[in-house]
């Protein structure tokens, strides 16, 4: 996968646009992060609840990780090399219906 990859996914959903998080592009939904570059080179962050966190890193380690800067925050860091696109396409989209309104959301159906 690539960040071009990731954002066409992003911007197939009603009302997510380009714009930044930390000076780094992200997708956002009503102003919040939804899915941002990496700091460095070769992955990017995904909004999750914490729980979902946890699941991810446990069932796929090479994918999904922490740095400490991240542990406790509702959101974890993916490899490009390492990502199912599919897998990807469905993690956007939960974090994409947890902060879309109920028009929005009626929009995607």
């Amino acid at each position: 996968m690539t960040w071009e990859d990731i954002v066409a996914i992003g911007l197939a959903l009603p009302g997510v646009e380009l714009g930044a998080s930390y000076g780094r592009p992200a997708l956002k939904l009503r102003g919040k992060m939804l899915v941002a570059e990496g700091k460095a080179a070769g992955h990017f962050v995904l909004s999750a609840p914490l729980d979902e966190v946890e699941m991810l890193k446990d069932t796929d380690p090479d994918a999904f990780f922490q740095t400490p800067h991240y542990e406790g925050w509702p959101a974890v860091l993916v490899r490009y090399a390492a990502a199912d696109p599919e897998r990807i396409a469905a993690l956007i989209e939960r974090a994409w219906q947890r902060g879309a309104s109920k028009a929005q959301r009626a929009a995607r159906k």
